[in-house]
């Protein structure tokens, strides 16, 4: 598989597909990952460049198209959670959810990236990283809140995954007959599901199904930063079931740089590569197009020949 870019670097410059995917196509890419903040319009539009065959969309970041009703910076993977514990709600993210596999379906794309929802409880992973660079990570504060975090989510956590699963369940059997997988990706904040101890019950419910792990570079970072998980063991762990990855360098808690931006040692992920899978960069403003470029270069001099 070749290296594919995240529309989530351009797509809220563009209302046109087609301007959004020529911008793409000028940084040196024909795979693509449609991000999830594309209209129904948007989406039409690609459809008829592919028709062209200019390009290839090899995953979908749910919810894509966005949900009806809401405005393009509303439309985020997280607005509606399927752990919620009002079902109205979860009825609407397995909807969309839908929708989205079955917008995978008709593009011929090969996955699907899922955010699995949330325990619902206040979430302080941004107070703990600002901690962590001002050199406090030691500190009887930051002690505290980290320790304060892990009782909150262990307490809560049980009913708001039972509901994830229930929900992959439906979207497992769906994603089956579409012929779509379905990638559980590595989360940023500690509160969202699946931590890394629940990605291991994810998989190892759904073993031999359409659900496989996708793993998040710049996430897998911030977990390690914090203390909630090393970056090695999600790759140890669940790295022979990933499908794919999201590729963007990290400096001092910020992701989705650029990769050759930050400080992230990209080599570490060649060993858990196979020859099908997907490898999206999925690099956010600021970057222009020469860092994107860059990025594309510097990716490609470390994965070029590996699986």
């Amino acid at each position: 598989m070749g290296l594919a870019l995240s529309s989530s670097w351009n797509a809220f410059r563009h209302t046109d597909a087609k301007q959004m995917i020529f911008e793409i196509l000028e940084a040196g890419f024909t795979d693509i990952e449609l991000s999830f903040n594309l209209t129904q319009a948007m989406l039409n539009g690609v459809e008829e460049i592919l028709r062209q065959g200019k390009v290839k969309i090899v995953s979908l970041h749910n919810y894509c198209p966005i949900p009806d009703g809401l405005e393009r910076e509303e439309a985020l993977p997280d607005c509606f959670a399927m752990s919620s514990l009002d079902e109205d709600e979860r009825a609407y993210a397995l909807k969309f959810a839908r929708r989205t596999i079955d917008t995978a379906a008709s593009f011929g794309a090969k996955a699907v990236v899922l955010h699995c929802g949330r325990v619902e409880i206040p979430d302080k992973t941004r107070q703990l990283v600002d901690l962590c660079n001002s050199g406090l990570k030691d500190s009887q504060v930051f002690n505290k809140m980290f320790q304060q975090a892990q009782f909150e989510r262990k307490a809560n956590a049980g009913k708001f995954l039972s509901q994830t699963l229930r929900s992959l369940d439906e979207l497992n059997r769906y994603a089956v007959q579409k012929g779509v997988l379905l990638g559980i990706e590595t989360r940023v904040y500690y509160r969202e599901i699946p931590s890394y101890e629940e990605i291991g019950v994810i998989l190892g419910k759904f073993k031999n199904s359409n659900i496989f792990y996708w793993h998040d570079t710049g996430h897998a970072e911030i977990m390690e930063m914090v203390g909630f998980a090393r970056h090695t063991d999600f790759l140890k762990s669940y790295g022979s079931n990933m499908i794919g990855l999201h590729l963007h360098d990290f400096f001092k808690g910020q992701d989705h740089l650029a990769p050759s931006q930050g400080a992230l040692d990209f080599n570490q992920f060649k060993p858990y590569l196979k020859k099908d899978t997907l490898k999206v960069m999925e690099a956010h403003y600021p970057a222009d197009k020469e860092a994107v470029i860059r990025g594309r270069e510097f990716l490609r001099g470390i994965f070029d020949g590996a699986a």
